[in-house]
């Protein structure tokens, strides 16, 4: 008897495996971690709270958090190699060097083939820590700028912003940022975080799982959307022209990038809140005329399309008012989301089993006559 196989383009709406890290409703429009809500962490939580949520399935206690906040300084600085590497490749696009440096983080590691958990856990305290710093030491050195080793006394989301734009953020800043990296900290088995689990699945390292799940968030219908969505703003300049030029794609048959989502049925709850931010920002740092883009490009793909705006729409427009370079827009992304694909893995790690899925087979039927070389027309 045959085994049944179940089918989805995509692997749409196929259960691959168990998890207590993300639930997802998209109907209701609901996302937490590890039961709590987005709505109720992007109020009260920080990012350091979330990240040892998301490892250990609870809130940390003050003194847990005072030490996840230490060992995350303590493990900011990268490889002198690795430096070297980033200062070499000036000209390459940030996605690539990036994937390329997380990959050689595990060369430099002691713990490197140490698969214990205690040895998994220390790595992705790694990982997290020195995600920002590869990203924000690439930048200063492709433009001709000191590196910037950070403040111990900042916050993770503050000292991003800091070893990148060389300004401390105020209060405002720093809250919307940190709201940010909290927004994008995990989404159940998106494309990223399954290839990492698919990879952490043949117990390779963490390292190995990490790089695939950056080469699948580089794909621009994945992680790219938020740099797509500021560069249709700036190319519009005005509100009036913003509708204009989406009008236009739309005639055209072109998708506007920010809008729709696989899971989502109604809004994402993610954009309510980097809604707010967005307006918020652009009045503290004069870039009022991106949110009022926003809002009109919203309203016309709301009426002409009936899509809801997804996380990336309302982001593109929060990091270029608080100063961020486009192209690092995708590798935040990572920097956030290394805080969910490090809690996938280590699940992974915990109670593994091979992810081997099967194929529909769709080609021709099994038999087909050998024909001599010399025959073969």
């Amino acid at each position: 008897m045959g085994t049944t196989i179940t089918t989805g383009a995509g692997l749409e709406g196929v259960v691959a495996g168990e998890s207590e890290i993300c639930f997802i409703d998209g109907y209701a429009g609901i996302l937490s971690y590890r039961g709590y809500n987005i709505h109720t962490l992007a109020e009260h939580a920080t990012f350091e709270e979330v990240i040892y949520l998301l490892w250990n399935g609870r809130l940390p206690r003050r003194a847990e958090l005072d030490q996840l906040r230490a060992d995350l300084v303590a493990n900011r600085p990268i490889p002198k190699p690795v430096v070297d590497f980033l200062g070499s490749n000036g000209k390459s696009e940030l996605m690539d060097v990036l994937r390329t440096a997380v990959s050689m983080l595990g060369l430099y590691d002691p713990l490197g083939r140490d698969q214990s958990l205690e040895a998994n856990r220390r790595k992705a305290l790694k990982l997290m820590a020195q995600t920002p710093t590869i990203v924000s030491t690439f930048d200063r050195l492709r433009n001709g700028r000191p590196v910037i080793d950070g403040d111990a006394k900042l916050g993770f989301a503050a000292n991003f912003l800091y070893t990148v734009t060389g300004k401390r953020p105020d209060e405002l800043m720093e809250r919307a940022f940190d709201v940010a990296l909290i927004l994008h900290a995990d989404h159940e088995l998106n494309a990223s975080t399954f290839a990492a689990r698919v990879t952490a699945a043949t117990l390779s390292d963490i390292y190995s799982a990490i790089t695939s799940a950056i080469g699948a968030l580089k794909g621009p219908l994945h992680g790219g959307a938020n740099q797509d969505v500021i560069q249709m703003l700036l190319e519009a300049k005005t509100p009036d022209n913003a509708v204009a030029h989406v009008k236009q794609m739309l005639a055209q048959k072109k998708k506007i990038p920010g809008f729709g989502h696989r899971v989502y049925r109604t809004e994402d709850p993610r954009a309510t809140h980097l809604r707010s931010l967005s307006e918020e920002l652009g009045k503290r740092t004069g870039h009022t005329e991106l949110y009022q883009m926003s809002r009109l490009v919203e309203e016309t793909i709301k009426q002409e399309k009936h899509l809801n705006a997804n996380v990336d729409f309302y982001s593109a427009s929060t990091y270029y008012s608080l100063g961020i370079p486009v192209d690092l827009f995708t590798p935040i992304f990572a920097i956030s989301r290394m805080s969910g694909w490090t809690a996938h893995v280590l699940e992974q790690y915990q109670n593994n089993r091979l992810i081997r899925p099967r194929a529909e087979y769709k080609g021709n039927p099994d038999g087909m006559p050998w024909v001599p070389l010399e025959q073969r027309t």
